[in-house]
């Protein structure tokens, strides 16, 4: 855009013009007060040596108006009206104004991008921080009144069992948020599975309570797809459209009865007022489809485009001005102003009915206004470039241009100033162009920036979800196992079980702890030691075999997460009465398996929400969970890289 100025200088027979530019885009790195000397020196000498017209001189305004010598770019204009008359001194002042108005919103572009990150971690702290704040209040406050009465020998049953319902209901609500973070980790398993998979997402975030239940849809299918092991590629896209939001899974696998591979999801979905639907597509894919209501959310406001559009203002009616100078009346001013108003009105964005209409109001007064009216050819370059790819827009630009040429010698103008014209076309159109496309660059980073705040909030709530649920749900349940075995035995045996209410009410802490953001490690021995404790509490017999060697503190943490899950559902889901816990590792993988009879007979459930937790937590490993059930029993494996593993 710069050259396209500086080069109507350098037609016009001035070699300083050059030196002009390369100052100015010297300066663009690095301000130095030498290069605005040498800038003014070429400059002035342009004017004074060549004859060049005084709107070079906007480049040194330009260079000041960026400095604390700003108030000198005034002196510069008094020095470009003294020298010329008012239709270079009006191009002077929008070259000085449109080289500020440019380096502006590059420098404020940059800070934002850079403020990105910081905004991001501040945005997480303070949802660590509302989190723990929502926890300690609730669940802080009832471990202590357990562990008060355990300590005075009277288990405070009620208690832990409302404990445990806030604890389950807190981890619903946290998850209701956020699609994005199960699409995610839906690719990853697909692509270690070694399916192409290619995502489309066209949703707005958080999604609310249906993100949770599409979240369960999606995890449901894509588990399929990798169990089944029959496809190579999978398409994954989200559209919100109205009032609804729609997730398509398509895949060239082999299809499955609904009722086996997405369990009671579909009347889920149904009771929350969608639709999901299971088929062929006209080019032989399976396609699973659910749409949900979307959940309305608060409107947040758009970024300010406050300066560009401005600045964009400003640039039109300098450009309007010219063309009256030039046409020695005001009467076309009308005409101009609705240029003006479509311009502005069009920041937002291009439609080829309002460009079909500058087009006529560009090009059809020409044989009206003659001279006066070739300059507003250049508000048609501008939005051509925009609305078009530069294969289309680069041809339609050049049309532009040359109707202004065949106007130009028709009208009869002198050959240079022909030639000047048909440069000014283009000049005017690419700062247009430039204004148009850095206000959309401003607009979409700033766009992405509370788009990565709230992404990060969202993944904070789904992490809280995921620990309320596989870390502190387990103790939960754990003590309130043994305070109901408490309040059953004699005193004696009774003061044995409630020291375990104690220890787990001391765990609890930690785990509320590592929800609230103070990320605690476990350990898969001692997850081991305490599973063996609570079956045995409920009458289970039970067998431990640990066989892995030293393993990574992450690899460990989501092993003990998976063993406490397991032992959980061996509670809540079954009849058992012998139980085998134990673990293996070969070829560079640790395999934990939970194998325990009296099983119920129901379809297995891969969608509920803790075995969607632990394939995500797994997945983040490059780990894998498998289900199987022979007979009354049940087996639940994991199994996990031993090596380090960092997710990109």
């Amino acid at each position: 855009m710069l050259a396209s100025f500086a080069s109507v200088y350098v037609i016009a027979g001035s070699p300083l013009a050059l030196v002009v530019l390369g100052a100015q885009v010297l300066f663009a790195r690095r301000r130095s007060w030498w290069l605005i000397a040498v800038q003014a020196v070429a400059a002035y000498g342009s004017v004074f040596a060549f004859g060049s017209s005084v709107g070079i001189l906007g480049f040194v305004a330009g260079s000041l108006l960026l400095t604390r010598l700003w108030p000198l770019a005034l002196a510069v204009a008094g020095s470009a009206a003294l020298l010329g008359p008012p239709d270079p001194v009006i191009t002077m002042v929008l070259v000085g104004l449109v080289i500020y108005g440019l380096a502006t919103m590059v420098d404020r572009i940059d800070e934002v991008t850079a403020a990105r990150l910081s905004l991001a971690m501040t945005a997480a702290a303070e949802e660590r921080l509302r989190i723990a704040a929502e926890l300690n209040q609730s669940l802080g406050s009832a471990l202590d009144t357990i562990a008060t009465s355990a300590r005075a020998g009277s288990p405070d049953v009620e208690t832990a069992r409302r404990s445990l319902s806030a604890a389950r209901s807190a981890a619903v609500g946290y998850r209701a948020m956020s699609l994005g973070p199960e699409v995610t980790t839906a690719k990853a398993m697909l692509v270690s599975a070694g399916v192409s998979t290619e995502v489309r997402m066209r949703h707005a975030e958080p999604l609310g309570p249906a993100g949770a239940l599409l979240a369960a849809v999606l995890r449901e299918a894509v588990t399929e797809i990798v169990r089944r092991r029959a496809a190579t590629r999978c398409v994954i896209e989200t559209v919100t459209d109205d009032d609804t939001v729609r997730l398509s899974i398509a895949h060239d696998g082999t299809r499955s009865a609904a009722d086996e591979s997405l369990a009671d999801l579909p009347a889920q979905v149904a009771a929350a007022g969608g639709t999901l639907t299971t088929g062929i597509d006209t080019a032989a894919q399976v396609v699973v489809e659910v749409t949900l209501p979307a959940t309305r959310l608060p409107d947040t406001p758009a970024p300010s485009t406050r300066l560009s559009t401005a600045l964009l203002a400003v640039v039109l009616v300098g450009f309007s001005a010219k063309g009256l100078l030039l046409a020695g009346s005001w009467w076309p001013a009308p005409l101009l102003l609705v240029i003006i108003v479509m311009h502005l009105r069009s920041v937002e964005g291009r439609h080829m009915t309002a460009l079909a209409v500058m087009a006529v109001l560009t090009l059809a007064p020409i044989p009206l206004f003659g001279q006066a009216w070739l300059g507003t050819a250049g508000f048609l370059a501008g939005p051509l470039l925009l609305a078009f790819r530069l294969r289309v827009a680069v041809p339609l630009v050049a049309a532009v241009m040359a109707v202004v040429t065949v106007a130009g010698v028709l009208i009869g103008l002198p050959y240079p100033l022909v030639v000047n014209y048909t440069v000014s076309t283009l000049v005017t159109g690419l700062v247009l162009y430039g204004l148009f496309t850095l206000a959309r660059l401003d607009r979409e980073l700033s766009a992405a920036r509370d788009g990565l705040a709230r992404s990060v909030v969202v993944a904070e709530r789904l992490r809280a979800a995921r620990d309320l649920h596989d870390l502190l749900g387990h103790t939960l349940a754990a003590i309130l196992l043994k305070s109901e075995l408490a309040r059953r035995l004699e005193p004696e045996p009774a003061r044995a079980e409630l020291d375990d209410v104690l220890a787990m009410t001391e765990q609890a802490m930690n785990d509320l702890r590592t929800i609230s953001g103070e990320r605690g490690k476990l350990s898969l021995t001692g997850e081991a030691d305490s599973a063996r404790s609570v079956l045995a509490a409920a009458g289970i017999e039970v067998s431990v075999e640990l066989g892995h060697g030293t393993l990574g503190a992450d690899v460990e943490t989501a092993l003990g997460a998976v063993l406490r899950e397991a032992v959980t559902n061996v509670l809540r889901h079954s009849s058992a009465r012998h139980c085998a816990i134990g673990t293996t590792e070969r070829d560079g993988e640790v395999r934990l398996a939970v194998r325990n009879d009296g099983a119920q007979a129901k379809p297995i459930r891969r969608g509920s929400a803790g075995m969607g937790n632990l394939t995500t937590r797994l997945a983040e490993l490059d780990g894998r969970l498998d289900l199987a059930r022979e007979g009354e029993w049940f087996e639940l494996a994991a199994t996990v890289p031993t090596r380090s593993w960092v997710p990109a």
